[in-house]
């Protein structure tokens, strides 16, 4: 259940990221609650997790679902320009979440 709630978690980081950048400034009032509920929403996933998943675990793995989700949305939604260059990085990023979680003893 710790994964589930941490990968939620991780999901809704970059969900209240995308709500922040579509509330223009927190201009936008239906935005800018989406932006806060998706905030709280994740931070609580993530403190449920860390009743049952270490810190040094869960906190680097929900910021990476968080960062990648961020880029392909900005890729992907918003049109952001990424140098090919960037997403070797990008793919570090992944491998780096990945081997955190096989190396773990959770």
């Amino acid at each position: 259940m710790a994964w589930i709630e941490l990968i939620g978690a991780g999901l809704l980081e970059f969900l209240w990221a995308t709500t922040m950048k579509m509330s223009d400034g927190f201009s936008k009032v239906g935005w800018t609650v989406a932006t806060i509920g998706g905030l709280i929403a994740s931070f609580l996933l993530l403190a449920l997790a860390t009743k049952h998943l270490p810190l040094s675990l869960a906190y680097p793995i929900w910021t990476g679902i968080g960062a990648v989700g961020s880029i392909l949305i900005g890729a992907l939604v918003f049109h952001d320009s990424i140098a090919p260059r960037t997403w070797f990085f990008i793919v570090l990023l992944i491998v780096g979440i990945v081997g955190i979680k096989l190396t773990s003893e959770a």
